[in-house]
């Protein structure tokens, strides 16, 4: 709580409208325009409705400023700590971050503290000079659109080495790996970081003759049950999403997902991960993959459907799919 809500969206969209109701009234229509602004969609659900009612006691009847000067967010001593432990990660330095102002501060954490129980534990070698190498070259040739000359293995071990036009450097938390989208002669192919041995910088190439690349997405429409602060939880664990949040009673919420089909063994996990708080209502492929991997994880044969003791956990013998 305290590292991700100071200064977080939260913080912001509240400076925001206290820096604009700093002696002068707001309209409730207004507030809801800077919330809708400044925060993510679901945040109108609460935040308004929090200033006007007095539970944030910010805001006085005539929706002005309690406060009598504008905000001001300077970095604390935990935020300090805070980020340099997040720059002490070794993937953080792939990217070459300015870390000014904060050469003597200690980390909040090592980078060892935590153990990830969900990922694979054969990540790509963040710390290799070589791989280091090629990442900041793939970098620099997107920055700079340019081609590039790759050398890597494939799969089977054969060595490849050719032209490209790198398209999107993409990162899966599942696999802790990321992979480079290239386009070679109309194509789009996808290239594991690791397996790259070297990379060289090419020509540029003009940007307008790259077609664009539209992914296979779909949709998954969830209900979410807001037990055990469900809400917050679901919210910030597919914050990167796109999605639209919908109140339909006093503990239930309507959420649509909008992901790449590339990526539907990993959102299956996830989901599954919230047990019975998230309920999967469509699509009707997505709910049979649900159903698919609770029975092989209670070790029933494929597509058959058991009946269990309401005790049970999911699937639910009332015939829902809330897993």
């Amino acid at each position: 709580m305290l590292f991700s809500e100071i200064y977080g969206s939260y913080f912001r969209v509240v400076a925001a409208v206290l820096t604009e109701a700093c002696g002068a009234s707001l309209s409730p229509g207004r507030l809801t325009a800077i919330v809708q602004e400044k925060a993510f969609a679901e945040s109108a659900l609460s935040i308004p409705g929090a200033l006007r009612s007095g539970t944030w006691p910010l805001l006085d009847d005539q929706l002005r400023s309690v406060l009598k000067h504008r905000p001001t967010m300077p970095l604390t001593l935990l935020q300090k700590r805070w980020m340099k432990a997040l720059l002490s990660d070794p993937r953080m330095a792939l990217f070459e971050p300015d870390a000014t102002g904060l050469e003597t501060v200690e980390p909040l954490y090592p980078p060892d503290t935590f153990r990830f129980f969900d990922q694979y534990a054969d990540g790509d070698p963040y710390t290799d000079p070589d791989y280091i190498a090629c990442f900041r070259t793939v970098r620099k040739a997107m920055e700079e659109k340019r081609k590039l000359r790759i050398r890597f293995q494939g799969k089977t071990g054969v060595r490849h080495s050719a032209a490209y036009i790198p398209y999107r450097l993409e990162y899966s938390p599942k696999d802790d790996k990321f992979r480079l989208l290239v386009w070679q002669k109309g194509r789009l192919y996808t290239i594991n970081m690791a397996r790259m041995r070297s990379c060289e910088l090419l020509e540029q190439y003009d940007p307008d003759t790259v077609p664009s690349f539209r992914p296979h997405t779909a949709e998954l429409t969830l209900l979410l049950h807001d037990e055990r602060n469900g809400l917050e939880r679901v919210l910030l664990h597919f914050s990167h999403f796109e999605k639209e949040t919908r109140k339909l009673d006093e503990r239930l919420y309507q959420i649509k997902l909008r992901y790449d089909q590339n990526d539907e063994t990993e959102l299956l996990i996830r989901v599954l991960s919230f047990g019975p708080v998230l309920e999967v209502q469509s699509p009707a492929e997505f709910v049979r993959l649900v159903k698919d991997r609770v029975h092989k994880q209670l070790g029933y044969p494929q597509h058959t459907v058991p009946v269990l003791p309401k005790t049970a956990g999911c699937p639910h013998s009332d015939g829902s799919h809330r897993c």
